[in-house]
């Protein structure tokens, strides 16, 4: 099996399992946790095994002899391993203090050595520490609302931070008191402005904190060893992580093509779970209401009526209570990413079903366009993921389905229609098979490279389309945003460096890695050993690939993004490989990028979407909000008015009545998520304005037709 077969570029964007461990949800029944938490219950440590010191040894040999990155395990290697397991378990630094820290300043220097010879102890006690002073939290939470939510005073001038990873460690345990009052009095807050009465919130939050204390007394050996390496192996980069058997388990079940469940992709992100992607034709995303990012505050099953509140619970569980039988109901409430703070969540409806291969197909439409008297056909081809049928594929049938072989029959098809040129809609596709990305490239060039892929030992392979036939030789403009990764920006860079097409949108992922899974005596780790490199030299590692025409994006580029993640490898660039260039955008391309902005500046369309993300942007700058109940108040109501106000300047766009309340906007939009068969009969305008860019690129400059001869050159590197 050749390396484009083997390399199969899943999960693009899964945090780094320092952040918490990253599953998938499909198979298996509910989990659910039952009976009273006995809060006088002495913390039993957890200690490590004979297995886990095994497993320690066998990932730092491969860590540091097979890893892409050549990095030794040293005293400023200890020290960052010490920051970033701080980081995990008490990333918003609530339950340490500053004494607590310097109870371990004797064990930051020396992590390195022990982890090199399977000593796992100090790993562990800094996690039994954690663990209790957990446990004391949350009792003081309890405690406060023992004595009556009523007691509580927002009539303050008071305000809490919003995000505390940043902030400097409490100094004792009285500081962390008063802390522990604001969280506390933060949550009933936002429980009130939603409309729940205090009886309501104070079983809610009861429900929430004897949940986490719970989970904090069942703390098991495995925690504690899963968090630990994968501190230590998240300084390579990224994506490179240690699987525990279970987690092992549930990253194989990903990786097949048969999945059941809702479709989405989660990770720990301190006390929430949050939503790291979701399946293209899975539920979730045929649904349309769970977003990336968005952080899920309690599950309810279809049978029941109380949703269970999952704030504070561990990855594995989470996962566990929200899969289930296929055609089953499982309701999400959510805060969405969009959120300013916990006062906004929505709750969403999800049936449980099969990922199917075919609803991942790639699909295509015809948009008409006038424009000065003259009328253009612009196809459009969705491609959701890069797919193939291995299985298939494997057993040697002809007919096995694959995103090439989807794509020429589309191209075909459109064509017969007579189009102007073609539009490949590559947004939020997160990559796939590496080989169906190479394959695609040469439906739209002659022959020639397609990727490099370099390893740790410098040696470099060239991927090529040895197929000298063309499926489409006409205009073309390829759609990419920041959910664009892995094998979507293969194909995008390999465009844009032939000059065979136009890129347009926002900045890309930058997942330019690639990994292997490497059984272990205990669980798996999941190593990167090579990097992917454009055929004109450039790296998509890191900075991703930058459109040609930029178009605004709502997706805030500070928190999604190979960019924002710590310890990423950098981008950098090898030697090219010889090219063809088949049109040189560079006479043409000023004149298309100000005829986009003067559309942009015209589009009623365009100036709301800059308004929501200017909107968005101001929401996610703020460091703090206020306790007080009335300034809350009112802050609320200017986001849900501002939210309102944005949702019915789109409806006038297309004649339709205004909502007259948020609420009646929350209901429509639940109708239309439920509604699975209902169509958008009006492709979204950044779709239209690729084809109004495919049109300036015919009237500019009627050269385009010089594309069906290519002029050879031997690429220079960028």
């Amino acid at each position: 099996m050749s390396i484009a077969q083997r390399l199969i570029t899943r999960n693009m964007q899964a945090r780094p399992l320092v952040k918490g461990i990253t599953l998938a949800l499909m198979l298996a029944m509910p989990f659910s946790v039952s009976g009273a938490v006995d809060r006088d219950a002495q913390y039993e440590p957890v200690t490590p095994t004979v297995e886990q010191a095994r497993a320690n040894i066998l990932i730092a040999r491969q860590l540091q002899f097979t890893h892409f990155r050549n990095l030794g395990i040293n005293d400023s290697l200890s020290g960052d391993v010490f920051d970033a397991y701080l980081d995990y378990l008490d990333g918003q630094r609530i339950y340490l203090t500053q004494e607590d820290i310097r109870k371990f300043s004797a064990i930051r220097m020396g992590l390195g050595s022990a982890l090199k010879t399977g000593q796992l102890q100090p790993g562990f006690d800094i996690y039994n520490l954690v663990q209790q002073r957990m446990i004391e939290r949350l009792n003081f939470a309890l405690s406060l609302i023992d004595q009556g939510i009523d007691n509580l005073n927002f009539n303050t001038e008071e305000t809490i931070r919003l995000d505390r990873s940043e902030a400097e460690w409490e100094p004792n345990k009285e500081a962390l008191d008063s802390l522990w009052v604001k969280r506390v009095k933060n949550a009933v807050l936002a429980q009130r402005l939603n409309g729940s009465d205090d009886e309501a919130i104070e079983e809610s939050l009861r429900q929430r904190y004897e949940g986490q204390l719970k989970r904090a007394y069942q703390a098991r050996s495995e925690d504690a060893f899963q968090a630990y390496m994968n501190a230590f192996a998240g300084m390579w980069d990224p994506h490179t992580s240690y699987f525990s058997p279970r987690t092992s388990e549930n990253f194989n079940i990903n990786m097949s093509l048969s999945l059941e469940g809702i479709g989405a992709v989660l990770q720990a992100d301190n006390e929430y779970t949050k939503v790291v992607r979701l399946v293209p034709g899975g539920p979730a995303a045929k649904q349309g209401q769970l977003q990336p990012a968005d952080r899920i505050v309690s599950v309810t099953q279809e049978d029941e009526e109380k949703p269970v509140n999952v704030i504070g619970w561990r990855l594995d569980e989470v996962v566990d209570l929200i899969r289930g039988p296929r055609e089953s109901t499982v309701t999400l409430e959510v805060i969405p990413a969009s959120a300013t703070d916990e006062t906004v969540t929505k709750t969403i409806a999800i049936q449980r079903d099969k990922v199917k291969l075919e609803e991942q197909s790639a699909s295509k439409d015809v948009i008409e366009l006038e424009r000065g008297g003259q009328s253009y056909q612009i196809g459009v081809i969705n491609i959701p993921t890069f797919y193939a049928d291995f299985k298939a594929m494997q057993e040697g049938d002809p007919n096995y389905k694959s995103t090439t072989r989807d794509v020429r029959d589309l191209i075909e098809e459109l064509k017969a229609d007579g189009v102007d040129g073609v539009v490949m809609d590559l947004r939020n596709n997160g990559g796939g098979a590496l080989h169906e990305a190479n394959d695609l490239v040469g439906l739209f060039i002659d022959q020639g490279p397609t990727v490099q892929i370099r390893n740790s030992n410098n040696d470099v392979q060239v991927l090529t389309d040895q197929d000298p036939s063309v499926a489409y030789d006409g205009p073309l403009v390829v759609l990419v945003n920041r959910m664009s990764a892995s094998a979507s920006e293969i194909f995008a860079g390999a465009i844009q460096d032939y000059g065979r097409g136009l890129v347009v949108g926002s900045q890309t992922f930058g997942k330019g890695t690639v990994q292997a899974v490497r059984p272990l005596n205990h669980g798996q780790l999941k190593i990167t050993q090579s990097k992917f490199y454009r055929v004109s030299g450039g790296s998509t590692q890191h900075k991703g690939v930058i459109p040609d025409i930029e178009i605004p994006s709502r997706v805030d580029k500070t928190r999604i993004g190979e960019d924002a993640l710590d310890h990423a490898l950098p981008w950098d660039q090898i030697e090219a490989v010889p090219h063809a260039r088949y049109f040189d955008f560079s006479g043409v391309i000023d004149e298309l990028r100000q005829r986009h902005e003067d559309r942009f500046e015209a589009s009623p369309e365009f100036r709301l979407l800059q308004q929501e993300i200017d909107f968005l942007k101001e929401q996610r700058e703020l460091e703090s909000v206020s306790l007080n109940h009335d300034q809350r108040k009112e802050h609320q109501s200017q986001i849900e008015h501002t939210r309102l106000t944005i949702a019915n300047a789109r409806r006038e766009l297309r004649g339709e009545e205004p909502f007259d309340t948020l609420e009646e906007l929350d209901d429509w939009q639940d109708i239309q998520a439920a509604d699975l068969n209902s169509t958008d009969e009006e492709l979204d305008f950044i779709i239209r304005e690729g084809g109004h860019i495919m049109a300036d690129m015919l009237e500019l400059d009627q050269r385009m037709a010089s594309i069906l001869n290519p002029r050879q050159i031997t690429a220079q590197a960028r």
